[in-house]
C-alpha cells in the first residue's frame, strides 16, 4: 500500500464541503479521488507535520509551498515576530481558517500563528495563493487563504503522550486523550494539552505556552456531521527587536535587548514580554436534508487579550491627555529608585480586549446539471485598545505585566493616563450565490457574486477634538471559473475573483503628542480593491502529480501594512501605495518513486510593480514602476519524505530571492536559503506494537546570518527628490532577523 505524500493538490468533497481530500496517491484498486477546483491550491499533510520539530507554527509549516514568503525570527515559532507573505501580498491579506471559523484580528486583519492549534491535531493545512472560497468569512483575502483542519476524534479510546527537549533549554511535553465512541450517542472527542517552555535564541528572556485543544463530532445518517472545535492558548512571548539595516551591519546579532536593568533603561527585556490569552471556537454543521439539498453553517466565537509592551519614560509633570495638559502632576508608583531627571522608567502597555462572533451559513441545491449555492454571513466585533503606562520596581519588573486599566498609572483626579485610549466596533454582513454548471462530464463553469457590508462605529476616550466615528463601506465581488477535465489525469482551469479591504481600524483615530493632533484619524481613505485571474494545468498520475499556474493582479488603492511607532509602542499601520500590477507563475510537482519516498520541488516567479507615485505631503515619490515592497522575484522549495515503516525522516529547503523594503527602491535585503532536516526510528516493533517513535529535528540546519524580511517597511529610506523638487526626508526601514539553528529531540508514544 503507497504511503500518503507529504505534499499534495487538494479538493473540496462534494459530499463533505467543509472536507478537503487528498489526491495524488492512487487508492488500492489505483484510482485517484476526483479533483474539481478551478483554483490553485495546495496543501500538507499530516503525513508531513508530524515529522516536523513539533513547536513550529503553521506559517513555518507551508513555507515550502508555491508562493509563501515567511520571515520567522525564532526557531522554534514561539515568539510573535513573524510574517507571511503570499505572491507579495502581506500577512494582512491572507484570510486564515480554523475548522471553518476566522482566526484573522477583526482590528487590523493579522493572524498569530503561535497562537493556532497544536501539530499533533492538525490532519490538514491548505493555502490556496489567490482565489478565496466565496463562502469564506474572511475580510480581504487577495492573498490567498490558509485553512487548518483538526484532526476528527479517533472511533476507538486511545491517547498520545510527545515529550521534547532541545536547544535554548527547551522543553514540551504534550498529550491527548481521545473518548472514542461514547455508547450509543455516536459522539466521539479529544482532549490535548501542551506546555513549551524555551530560553531565547539570541539576547535574554525566555517564551512560555500553555495550549489546549479539544473536539466534539457526532456522524450520523447519510452524511450529517455536527462538531465543536476550541482552542485555547496562554503565553508569554519574546519580542525580538527588530534592526535598521544600520543597526544590522553595526551589531548583527547583537542587537538585542539588555539583559540586566539599570535605573532610567527603558532597554531591559523584561519590558518586552509580550503575554496573550485566546479562546477560539468553531461549530460547523452539516446536514443532508434530501438527496439534492444540503445545509452548511458555522458559528463561530473568539476571545483575547493581550498586551504588547515597552520600556518608555514619564515625568511627573508636562503631560498631556490628549489635547487636555495635565495641571497636576503624576504619581509614580513603585519608581521611586528609578527616578532619572524629575521622571521614572515605567513600563508601556499596548493592550487589545477582543471579542468576535460570527455565523456564515449556506444552502446547496443540486438540479440537472446546475448546484445552487446561496448562503449569509454575519460578523460582530469589538476591540479596545489602550495605551497605557505601568510602574516597574527598583529591578525593573513591571508591577503588572498584562497592563490591566485598574492597575495602570493615573493621573492626579483618577483618569486613566493613556496615549490611546478606543474602542471599535465593527459588523460585517454579507451575501453570497453561486451557480455551479456541468455543461458536459468534463467542463464546468462557475459564476458567482458576493456583497459585502463592513461598518465600524468607534469612539475615542481621549480629550480632544474627536469622539465618535464612523465608517461604512459595501462592496460587489463577482467571480467566475471554469474546469476542464481532459482525462482522468490531466486538468485545466481558469478563473477571476474580486476582493476588497477596508483600511484598518488604526486610521480611524486621532494620535496626539504634546497636546496637539499629531496624527488626523479620518474615514475618506478608499477601499483596496483588486481583480485577479488564474490560468493553471494540473496532471495527477500513480506516481507523479504537477501543478502550474499562471496569475495576475490588479489593485486599486493597494494597502501595505506595516510597523508604526506610535508614542513607543510597535503597532499595525497601513500605508496607501496605490495602484499596483503583479503578474507570475507558481509551480510545484510531487514525485513518489516508491512506496513510502515522497519528493517535492515547488518555485515562484513574481513581477510586482507600483503603477503611481505615491502622494506624500505637496508633493509626489517617484515610486511608478519601482518594485513592491516584500515581494522577491523568485523562490524555490525542495523537500521530501522517507518512511519505510522503520526508519523515517525529511528535508525542507527554501530559497527567497531579494526583498525591497521601501517603495522608491532604495534599501534591500540579499536573497537567502534555509534547510531543517529530521530523522527518527519507529520502535513499536521492538516493544510492545503500540505506536512508539523517536525523531530529532534539525532546524535551520546551516544558520545563516540573515534578515529574514521586512517588519516596518517606509516609503524611501533616504532623503529623496519629489517630483516637484520638496526634499522628502527618508525614514530607515525594520527588519526581521533570521532565526538561529536549532535542534529538538521527540519520543512520541501512543496508547
Amino acid at each position: 500500500m503507497c504511503a500518503s505524500p507529504a505534499f499534495a493538490q487538494v479538493a473540496p468533497d462534494p459530499a463533505e464541503p467543509a472536507e478537503i481530500r487528498v489526491v495524488g496517491t492512487p487508492d488500492p484498486a489505483g484510482l485517484l479521488p476526483d479533483q474539481r477546483t478551478p483554483k490553485a491550491q495546495s496543501a500538507i499533510s499530516a503525513d508531513f507535520i508530524v515529522k516536523q520539530a513539533p513547536t513550529l507554527n503553521a506559517f513555518q509549516l507551508v513555507t515550502l509551498l508555491p508562493g509563501a514568503n515567511v520571515a520567522s525570527s525564532d526557531p522554534y515559532g514561539l515568539s510573535t515576530s513573524s510574517s507571511l507573505t503570499v505572491r507579495g501580498l502581506g500577512q494582512d491579506e491572507i484570510g486564515v481558517l480554523m475548522e471553518g471559523a476566522p482566526q484573522n484580528d477583526i482590528g487590523y486583519y493579522y493572524a498569530y500563528p503561535s497562537q493556532f492549534a497544536d501539530p499533533e491535531n492538525l490532519r490538514r493545512i491548505t493555502l490556496a495563493q489567490g482565489a478565496v472560497d466565496i463562502d469564506s468569512p474572511t475580510l480581504g483575502g487577495a492573498g490567498g487563504l490558509l485553512s487548518l483542519a483538526l484532526d476528527d476524534p479517533k472511533v476507538r479510546p486511545g491517547g498520545l503522550v510527545d515529550l521534547s527537549l532541545g536547544s535554548y533549554a527547551a522543553r514540551r511535553a504534550f498529550v491527548r486523550i481521545d473518548t472514542g465512541t461514547i455508547g450509543n450517542t455516536g459522539l466521539k472527542a479529544f482532549l490535548s494539552y501542551s506546555n513549551t517552555r524555551a530560553d531565547n535564541w539570541r539576547g535574554a528572556g525566555y517564551d512560555t505556552r500553555q495550549h489546549i485543544d479539544a473536539k466534539f463530532l457526532k456522524e450520523w445518517g447519510a452524511g450529517n456531521r455536527a462538531s465543536l472545535a476550541l482552542s485555547y492558548n496562554d503565553a508569554n512571548s519574546s519580542s525580538y527587536p527588530s534592526p535598521t539595516l544600520a543597526e544590522w551591519t553595526a551589531q548583527g546579532r547583537g542587537f538585542n535587548y539588555d539583559k540586566r536593568y539599570t535605573a532610567g533603561n527603558t532597554n531591559y527585556w523584561r519590558l518586552y514580554r509580550a503575554p496573550f490569552r485566546n479562546l477560539y471556537a468553531s461549530a460547523p454543521v452539516h446536514l443532508v436534508l434530501n438527496d439534492r439539498l444540503a445545509l452548511d453553517t458555522t458559528s463561530y466565537l473568539q476571545f483575547g487579550y493581550g498586551n504588547s509592551p515597552y520600556g518608555t519614560q514619564l515625568t511627573t509633570t508636562g503631560n498631556f491627555l490628549g489635547t487636555e495638559e495635565l495641571a497636576q502632576p503624576i504619581a509614580l508608583p513603585g519608581a521611586v529608585d528609578g527616578v532619572v531627571d524629575g521622571g521614572a522608567t515605567v513600563l508601556g502597555n499596548y493592550t487589545g480586549d477582543q471579542m468576535r462572533t460570527g455565523n456564515v451559513s449556506k444552502l446547496t441545491l443540486k438540479t440537472g446539471v446546475h448546484t445552487l449555492t446561496a448562503g449569509l454571513w454575519f460578523d460582530y466585533g469589538t476591540d479596545r485598545v489602550t495605551q497605557s503606562y505601568t510602574s516597574i520596581d527598583a529591578d525593573g519588573q513591571p508591577t503588572d505585566r498584562w497592563g490591566y486599566r485598574a492597575k495602570a498609572i493615573r493621573t492626579a483626579d483618577g483618569r486613566l493616563l493613556a496615549y490611546e485610549n478606543q474602542r471599535t466596533v465593527t459588523v460585517t454582513k454579507g451575501f453570497f450565490v453561486a451557480d455551479s454548471i456541468a455543461l458536459t462530464p468534463r467542463l464546468t463553469i462557475d459564476a458567482g457574486f458576493k456583497g459585502v457590508d463592513v461598518l465600524r462605529n468607534g469612539r475615542n476616550y481621549l480629550p480632544g477634538p474627536q469622539t465618535d466615528v464612523r465608517l461604512d463601506s459595501f462592496a460587489a465581488l463577482p467571480r467566475a471559473a471554469v474546469h476542464y477535465r481532459i482525462d482522468d489525469r490531466q486538468q485545466v482551469f481558469a478563473n477571476i475573483t474580486t476582493n476588497f479591504r477596508t483600511p484598518n481600524e488604526f486610521t480611524l483615530y486621532n494620535s496626539y503628542a504634546g497636546g496637539a493632533v499629531a496624527t488626523q484619524g479620518t474615514t475618506a481613505l478608499k477601499n483596496e480593491y483588486s481583480v485577479s485571474q488564474e490560468l493553471g494545468y494540473r496532471f495527477i498520475g500513480a506516481q507523479l502529480s504537477a501543478s502550474v499556474t499562471g496569475f495576475h493582479y490588479k489593485f486599486r488603492n493597494r494597502q501595505l501594512a506595516t510597523v508604526i511607532n506610535q508614542g513607543g509602542a510597535l503597532i499595525s499601520g497601513t500605508l496607501n501605495a496605490g495602484g499596483q500590477t503583479s503578474y507570475g507563475v507558481d509551480a510545484e510537482v510531487d514525485y513518489r518513486p516508491v512506496a513510502g519516498v515522497s519528493l517535492y520541488l515547488s518555485g515562484e516567479y513574481l513581477h510586482a510593480r507600483i503603477d503611481d507615485d505615491l502622494p506624500v505631503g505637496g508633493d509626489f515619490l517617484a515610486t511608478r514602476g519601482k518594485h513592491a515592497v516584500s515581494s522577491p522575484t523568485v523562490q524555490f522549495g525542495a523537500g521530501g519524505t522517507y518512511d519505510d515503516g522503520r526508519f523515517f525522516g525529511s528535508v525542507a529547503s527554501k530559497y527567497l530571492g531579494r526583498q525591497y523594503a521601501t517603495f522608491v527602491n532604495d534599501e534591500r535585503i540579499k536573497g537567502y536559503a534555509t534547510l531543517d532536516l529530521s530523522v527518527g526510528v519507529h520502535l513499536a516493533e521492538w516493544l510492545d506494537g503500540k505506536r512508539t517513535d523517536l525523531r530529532v529535528n534539525a532546524i535551520n540546519v546551516t544558520d545563516p546570518h540573515v534578515l529574514a524580511g521586512v517588519q516596518a517597511v517606509t516609503t524611501n529610506a533616504q532623503d529623496s527628490i519629489g517630483r516637484n523638487g520638496t526634499v522628502i526626508v527618508g525614514t530607515a526601514p525594520a527588519y526581521y532577523i533570521g532565526s538561529g539553528r536549532a535542534v529538538m529531540a521527540t519520543v512520541s508514544r501512543a496508547f
